[in-house]
């Protein structure tokens, strides 16, 4: 990448492989520092490939691939350790109680116990609730722990693939705060999502993908 680039993405030509098909088909973004991107596009359009790619958690095949400074040709466990992905998947331990994957997420930055406490009593899952075991919650509350381990991480780069999903409307209204206030901290945030209404009055700035493309949305 240019060494006067500020870009905290810096995708050019991109094609990825994923599950033996090309999910992204020349892809090229350019996301800045505290910007809110949307990605918008139908399901198999390349939104979450495009995500699993800044991650980190998938190799280049051809283009050049900048996520936070580092080559996702052969720095990708670099990129890992200092962004955030929310996928489909919580990424949650189901036998540990709440408490305890979010504690082990934080042991991983050095995130405190008032770190950890905050970050449940924001997403509304601590006091009794934070003993109980993962695997018997319901998907909102699944999701609030999910992304209660993401804060701690203190991440760089926010990725979040239909962050809203499983929430209630106070939920939701929960999660925007969050990410807006960590935009205004410095941390970047890419979110693919259905809701193109809530999501519109979040991000700065709307992009389409579009058969493993990107286009720019006004």
């Amino acid at each position: 990448m240019d060494a006067l680039s500020t870009s905290i993405i810096d995708l050019r030509d991109v094609v990825a492989v994923y599950n033996g098909y090309p999910a992204l088909a020349g892809a090229s973004l350019s996301v800045e520092k505290g910007e809110i991107v949307l990605f918008q596009g139908p399901n198999g359009a390349g939104k979450s490939t495009l995500l699993r790619l800044c991650a980190g958690l998938l190799p280049v095949e051809r283009g050049t691939a900048f996520v936070l400074g580092c080559n996702v040709q052969d720095e990708r466990e670099r990129i890992r350790s200092r962004v955030g992905l929310l996928g489909h998947n919580n990424g949650l331990y189901a036998d540990l109680s709440i408490a305890d994957n979010i504690s082990f997420w934080a042991s991983m930055v050095g995130a405190s116990q008032i770190e950890i406490d905050a970050a449940m009593s924001r997403m509304g899952i601590d006091g009794s609730l934070a003993s109980r075991s993962v695997g018997n919650l319901s998907a909102g509350q699944k999701r609030r722990c999910a992304l209660a381990c993401l804060i701690v991480r203190r991440a760089e780069l926010w990725l979040l693939d239909e962050p809203h999903a499983g929430l209630d409307a106070k939920g939701r209204d929960e999660i925007d705060a969050i990410l807006r206030e960590a935009s205004q901290l410095g941390a970047t945030i890419v979110v693919a999502s259905h809701e193109i209404e809530r999501a519109q009055h979040l991000a700065t700035r709307n992009v389409a993908v579009v058969a493993g493309r990107v286009q720019e949305r006004s």
